[in-house]
């Protein structure tokens, strides 16, 4: 077993000896992920941390959105309550890069790619590969995207 893993199975035992109810349905929904991910496919796999950390930042992803619709739709309670399970889940992902860091490592790239001979709007492809890894889970998709853009606008 991951040790990602172990570590949120460990903490879901926690939480129950606690009686900590919210945390301890958002590692069940977390670690019931985790099992679907590994048995998906045409044969059951033990996940890597990073493949963990993947599925927890999905997971993490949905809970923001989940927030965002039940705050357009005045559900407020609901929204604190998804808002509290991203939370949770947040305490296991890598610390998120700042605007600051992320502009830093997208100037780079985009510096790397026009020495490679990418120009304009249609570097976008070549700047994603450039940073992609460097990001690396440390930033959401749209907002790394985001900031290629500007910075090739720019």
């Amino acid at each position: 077993m991951t040790t990602l893993k172990a570590t949120l199975k460990d903490d879901l035992t926690a939480a129950i000896k606690a009686r900590d109810e919210l945390r301890s349905s958002t590692l069940r929904l977390t670690l019931s992920a985790i099992t679907n991910e590994e048995v998906a496919g045409k044969s059951a796999r033990e996940l890597s941390d990073d493949e963990v950390r993947k599925v927890i930042a999905r997971e993490a992803k949905k809970r923001r959105e989940a927030a965002e619709a039940f705050a357009q739709g005045g559900r407020t309670e609901q929204a604190e309550r998804e808002k509290a399970e991203g939370e949770v889940l947040a305490a296991y992902l890598p610390q998120q890069l700042s605007d600051e860091e992320l502009s830093a490592l997208v100037a780079d790239a985009v510096e790397e790619a026009v020495a490679g001979g990418a120009e304009g709007p249609r570097a976008m492809g070549a700047v994603m590969k450039i940073v992609n890894p460097k990001v690396a889970g440390r930033a959401e998709g749209g907002r790394v995207a985001a900031e290629v853009k500007r910075h090739l606008a720019g």
